[in-house]
């Protein structure tokens, strides 16, 4: 590290000590210096990558995407990722008072030093933590007013295939997976150090993922609809096309992840299983941006889950996949760990289908430690399910819950959404009846077979419509509807052994707006931050009469985004990025939804979504 850094993140690391730790609640969230976390020597030559994570350090040291970046970007040479995390509210006030800039956990470098800040932007509701992180880092808001000298402010994740709401407030987006892309962009960097930003920005639209929206126009109808998003120069790619990686044998993989000092949201060792999903949902905007399917062989998961355990110590491993059960050595990888672990390690699986559930795998689970089953029908009777081609048909619930009943199991969790398209009331009352006909299972064992205890909880979120989905055109309840619907709900529901929980109308109707808006709404956001809205994921936190002042401020109506249906031939704000999945194919899916069709799963039938035409012999299973 050469002297001038080292004296000022040693100023940080002092201030931080002295003003900052002993002022907040969970001090362990800024100390750093956890197991396995990496430091470098600071050189000219060296490319500094903050890891932005727009919320709190438990939340975001339990995200794979971080885990694995921060391993791809360290084994690189010359290049050094730390990761920054948004101070909660007690830090953020001791932060602003005592004028401590937001910093690096790694060295404690304030976040303007760094040659790139990369934002990972998971959910929509986090934007204003985006801009308050910036405020605390000492960067300007709007990427058109930064300095040569400023870092260059990114994002991926998955809300980056419509980052139109927040593209004023960042140099660059990145679309797809990162692993290979990001340590292209740092190497990029590096060669071009000296030279102007905006030569810079022009060098990286040209990387097959990245999205520059300053080098792009967007024009509007006289209705407030757009016209038209063109690049401003010929080299400038029309369509911006998603990053892929073909391998995932050979992908990096961290195996030592950081072992925090406190608890985390999802504090075990996390296996990928693969990427990608057969399934089809058409409410799932994960199922459509991260095919093609691709799976990791059985040989690589476990040498990978050994690796985690030895260096971290911990005992419990989550399979983590969007539907775990579908790969194909599922059971032969949750029989490996426990039998080479004993009752060491436990292993965990996220909410699962209920109709390839296998009990065989959750009794195997439980020889060492019970874990939770959470199961997501999403929708309460056959037609619905049929709708969103979800694919279950009332007897595998049935029939999965006895299972679960039956081999000790006391407490189940079910998954449902509400204000679906072209749902009706008694699509909704079907919810709380499949709910007594689950819980009417346990009661049709012998008293010898049940738990000591049941208990049906049932979860009911608000449905929030998609980019790159074939619901994208639809137009999402009002929160009027959603507050009605969920009174209807709580009116059904008789049985005390079922709980039932919705989610909050207005944070979901938020949520669509800016899933589903364009350039027009960062000034929405901008003023929204300047009213105090924050951490607008925690409803501790959200405010939503700011929010509706910081709409009306902007002259914006957010029904124009959220409550309207679009005709398909009008221009969606996120038309130009391509995930690789046809329009015509998301048409037609949300044609055989309005006359409530099933399509075959991926691998059942290939439905010719565009994707093996985009990404040529890697739609493999």
């Amino acid at each position: 590290m050469d002297n001038q850094n080292k004296t000022g993140s040693q100023t940080i690391k002092k201030r931080v000590e002295e003003q900052l730790l002993l002022n907040v609640q969970k001090p362990g969230r800024y100390i750093g210096g956890e197991v396995n976390s990496i430091l470098k020597p600071i050189t000219k030559e060296l490319v500094r990558f903050a890891f932005a994570f727009p919320d709190i350090y438990e939340v975001g040291m339990s995200h794979v995407g971080l885990k694995v970046l921060y391993h791809a970007l360290n084994a690189q040479e010359n290049i050094f990722c730390e990761r920054v995390f948004a101070p909660w509210t007690d830090a953020d006030k001791v932060m602003k008072e005592q004028k401590i800039p937001l910093f690096s956990l790694e060295t404690f470098t304030p976040l303007a030093d760094f040659d790139i800040v990369g934002f990972t932007l998971q959910y929509e509701m986090c934007y204003t933590n985006v801009l308050n992180m910036l405020f605390l880092g000492n960067i300007p808001f709007y990427a058109a007013e930064r300095g040569e000298e400023m870092p260059l402010i990114i994002a991926g994740g998955p809300c980056t295939v419509n980052a139109e709401p927040i593209a004023a407030f960042f140099d660059a987006f990145f679309i797809g997976e990162g692993e290979e892309a990001v340590v292209e962009l740092c190497r990029l960097v590096q060669q071009m150090k000296g030279q102007g930003r905006a030569e810079v920005l022009r060098a990286i639209a040209q990387i097959e993922g990245f999205y520059v929206p300053s080098l792009y126009d967007v024009c509007y109808h006289d209705d407030g609809t757009i016209c038209a998003v063109t690049p401003k120069e010929a080299q400038v790619p029309a369509r911006v096309k998603k990053r892929i990686i073909a391998d995932l044998d050979k992908a990096p993989y961290p195996d030592k992840p950081i072992v925090p000092y406190i608890q985390i949201v999802h504090d075990r060792a996390c296996q990928e299983l693969f990427r990608g999903c057969i399934r089809g949902c058409r409410f799932c905007q994960a199922g459509f941006i991260y095919r093609p399917v691709r799976g990791k062989n059985y040989g690589t998961v476990i040498d990978q889950i050994d690796k985690m355990i030895a260096s971290t110590g911990y005992d419990e491993v989550s399979l983590v996949s969007l539907s775990t059960m579908d790969y194909p050595p599922c059971a032969d990888v949750v029989g490996d760990v426990i039998d080479r672990y004993g009752e060491k390690v436990s292993v965990a699986l996220p909410s699962l289908r209920m109709d390839d559930f296998s009990i065989d795998i959750a009794k195997n689970i439980q020889k060492v430690r019970k874990t939770g089953l959470t199961f997501a029908p999403e929708a309460g009777s056959e037609r619905m399910r049929r709708v969103i081609n979800k694919g279950i048909e009332r007897e595998d619930i049935l029939r999965t819950a006895k299972e679960v009943f039956k081999a000790g199991w006391g407490r189940l969790k079910l998954y449902f959404m509400m204000g679906l398209p072209y749902e009706e009331d008694e699509d909704l009352r079907q919810i709380a009846t499949l709910a007594e006909e689950v819980l009417a299972q346990y009661y049709a064992l012998d008293k010898q077979e049940r738990s000591r205890e049941v208990t049906v909880a049932v979860s009911v979120a608000c449905f929030v419509p998609k980019p790159h989905t074939p619901f994208q055109w639809a137009a999402q309840n009002s929160m009027a509807e959603f507050t009605r619907k969920q009174q209807l709900l709580f009116n059904e529901k008789r049985a005390r052994k079922i709980t039932l929980k919705t989610h909050t109308s207005e944070l979901s109707v938020l949520e669509g707006v800016f899933a589903l808006g364009d350039r027009r709404l960062a000034k929405v956001i901008e003023l929204a931050w300047k009213n105090g809205c924050v951490f607008d994921g925690w409803d501790e936190c959200f405010d939503y009469d700011k929010w509706m002042t910081a709409f009306e401020e902007a002259g914006v109506d957010p029904a124009f985004y959220a409550h309207r249906e679009k005709p398909y031939d009008e221009t969606l704000p996120w038309d130009h990025i391509d995930v690789g999945v046809k329009k015509d194919f998301l048409v037609a899916e949300n044609e055989k939804a309005r006359q409530a069709c099933n399509t075959p799963n991926c691998a059942q039938q290939c439905g010719d979504c565009g994707i093996r035409q985009s990404f040529e012999g890697y739609c493999k299973w």
